[in-house]
């Protein structure tokens, strides 16, 4: 990755202090979104590396993972996964409870969604805890896919979600870190 793409994401990217909870700094993307250029930067990187590793399917995290994976999947012709909150699916699905920054949550996958044998990169917005990430990396599994990397704008390895991702086997990329919490 270029330091070119690391400097616009550090200048863009806005950390707001002491939300959703006392404490926290909160590492917000969505000025991402609303600077075309930069915007443009990330997908273009995205495509550029998922040209290359070739996965068979890009699986996006509910929410934000949908609005980077979804516009990399166009450009490259590759399937669409979503894994959604609870109750959000309107098919068949398999679930699993997880673990987050802020609390717990469960998640969904169509039963149907990956075929045995794909590979697939999971797509969000941040590593954290990686509760959500090895949750998803879980649900892929049990379809018999095989994740090939946890693909996030924003990584914050002092939350253990980076170390946790490779201790389950997945590979995490993240286009920046911040240290500290």
């Amino acid at each position: 990755m270029s330091d070119d793409l690391q400097t616009q994401l550090n200048n863009t990217i806005r950390t707001v202090s002491d939300w959703p909870e006392p404490g926290v700094q909160f590492r917000d993307i969505t000025p991402i979104l609303q600077n075309p250029a930069v915007f443009k930067a990330v997908i273009d990187h995205f495509c550029q590396r998922y040209s290359e590793l070739k996965p068979d399917v890009l699986v996006c995290i509910d929410a934000r993972g949908f609005l980077f994976a979804s516009p990399v999947a166009y450009a490259l012709g590759l399937p669409l996964v979503p894994i959604r909150k609870k109750g959000k699916l309107p098919y068949h699905t398999v679930s699993t409870d997880y673990s987050l920054e802020y609390g717990t949550g469960t998640i969904e996958l169509h039963q149907d969604a990956i075929e045995q044998g794909q590979s697939v990169v999971l797509v969000d917005d941040l590593i954290a805890t990686g509760g959500t990430l090895l949750a998803s990396a879980k649900l892929v599994r049990e379809l018999g896919g095989r994740v090939i990397e946890a693909a996030a704008i924003v990584d914050l390895p002092d939350l253990g979600g980076s170390q946790k991702l490779i201790d389950d086997n997945v590979k995490p990329y993240a286009l920046t870190t911040y240290q500290g919490v």
